[in-house]
């Protein structure tokens, strides 16, 4: 029986596009749906790009400010989180429009509505316009991503109540937020708001932030946020949230009362999952909405494939793209080699930034590996002293005996781009994971990556 095509996309974020594109480029029949009526997912319309984009602007109205040319015009301009809001549209359309020209040269067949499972080889459609459209397929790859966790004792459609999708759409300009949950995202729209003259309060339900970071790393966070009026509340949960008129009132156990004029809630992600009709096909979910898949990314339906942030961890975009390219190699091929990267970079857009690969010292230590430690302070760093962003450093972690690289932590300007380069070495195999390169290479100067042989070199010193 020939069905409507081989293989049906849902969802056209980071794990669908790498899915389609990878598919069409194999000559396989293709069609790819999209509940939004722009292509590009929760990535570039709700997540990654507008949160980036906000996060620039205000790092540039931060950076002109403390210039000592440019802060006297600067300190008498009042720039609101809306007008902030508003300028990012531009370049998520500009991304979409990107998106969906991959689709169009490449003759994939978008299709615009929301699928739910009829059986376990066709979908039906339902569109914008209230007409449905059945299609078949021989497989099919399910990335509908993610989007922010809400309790049920939260009223979300209080104006004042904003998760990380509906701040983007908010024409509030408050004085004064709570944030709840002291994630990545809670921590990166902590440093921009804050950025924005709006005094934060970041309720944090663990004792520390972000444990996954290295000790050192997460201490510096926390100082910076302080630094930037951030009040940090550890180890606190929530018993009751009342929202008002004026603001949000939020009940802590502890006791604690906050009212602040808006509450952002940033605790948690729900697989996006709910009513595409997966139960009456026999595939099931988890509290949080998340499908599990093996190794190949195929669910208990052999020819149903699930990937990116409606499987869970690592919710990365960058991993969502890869993880869709290998399941649409091993639907096309019927194997995939490739795999997942066991040491993931990941970028934290914070002011300032961070990013990370491989371990950290805490986790070096309980291994009873015999690491050593080489720094770079930007402060010292000739490139850093030029634009002015002096805080922050390049920590390298490497073996005390071999001199293999174990693992880099950035912290300061361009952190999320200067991983890649020790990213790259650490990669390298018969001997070329070194710390040695970094001594023996000739970098541009100035350049932040400049910081590398510095932070070689203190490494070295303290073995030899």
């Amino acid at each position: 029986m020939k069905r409507d095509f081989e293989i049906i996309v849902i969802g056209s974020g980071p794990g669908g596009e790498g899915a389609a594109m990878t598919l069409a480029k194999r000559g396989k029949r293709v069609a790819l749906v999209e509940k939004d009526l722009q292509v590009g997912g929760s990535s570039t319309f709700r997540g990654t790009i507008p949160s980036k984009i906000l996060r620039h602007t205000v790092q540039m109205m931060q950076d002109f400010k403390e210039h000592p040319l440019f802060a006297p015009i600067m300190g008498q301009t009042h720039i609101s989180l809306a007008q902030m809001l508003n300028n990012t549209q531009t370049i998520v359309n500009g991304q979409s429009q990107v998106r969906r020209g991959f689709y169009d040269r490449n003759k994939v067949a978008v299709r615009q509505g929301f699928a739910r499972f009829i059986n376990d080889h066709e979908i039906e459609i339902s569109k914008a316009d209230g007409s449905c459209e059945r299609l078949t397929a021989d497989a099919f790859i399910i990335a509908t991503g993610s989007r922010p966790y809400r309790p049920p004792d939260i009223d979300f459609q209080h104006p004042r109540i904003l998760d990380s999708d509906t701040l983007l759409e908010t024409q509030l300009s408050p004085k004064t937020a709570s944030i709840y949950g002291a994630g990545v995202i809670g921590c990166e729209y902590a440093s921009i708001l804050s950025g924005l003259n709006i005094k934060i309060n970041l309720i944090n339900t663990r004792e520390n932030l972000l444990a996954f970071l290295d000790n050192e790393i997460a201490d510096a966070l926390g100082y910076h946020l302080r630094h930037q009026s951030v009040l940090i509340r550890n180890n606190e949960e929530y018993s009751r949230v009342e929202p008002q008129n004026d603001g949000v009132i939020i009940y802590l156990k502890s006791g604690k009362v906050i009212k602040t004029d808006v509450l952002l809630w940033a605790n948690g992600r729900t697989g996006n999952t709910d009513e595409m009709g997966l139960e009456s096909i026999g595939l099931q979910v988890n509290h949080r909405g998340q499908i599990h898949t093996n190794e190949r990314y195929q669910t208990t339906h052999a020819h149903i494939y699930a990937v990116g942030d409606v499987t869970g961890a690592p919710g990365l975009s960058s991993a969502s793209y890869d993880q869709g390219r290998f399941a649409a190699i091993h639907f096309a091929e019927g194997v995939c080699e490739s795999k997942l990267i066991e040491d993931i970079p990941t970028g934290i857009y914070t002011n300032p930034e961070i990013s990370l690969v491989g371990k950290t010292e805490k986790e070096l230590t309980d291994e009873q590996v015999p690491y050593e430690v080489g720094r770079a302070m930007f402060n010292k760093l000739a490139r850093s002293q030029i634009a002015g962003c002096t805080v922050g450093m390049l920590k390298i972690l490497f073996h005390r005996e071999t001199l293999a690289i174990l693992g880099i932590h950035c912290f300061g300007h361009q952190a999320a781009e200067i991983i890649h380069i020790g990213q790259a070495i650490m990669s390298q195999q018969n001997g070329g994971n070194s710390l040695r390169y970094f001594v023996d290479t000739t970098f541009n100067y100035p350049t932040m990556a400049e910081a590398y042989r510095v932070a070689a070199l203190d490494g070295l010193n303290r073995i030899f």
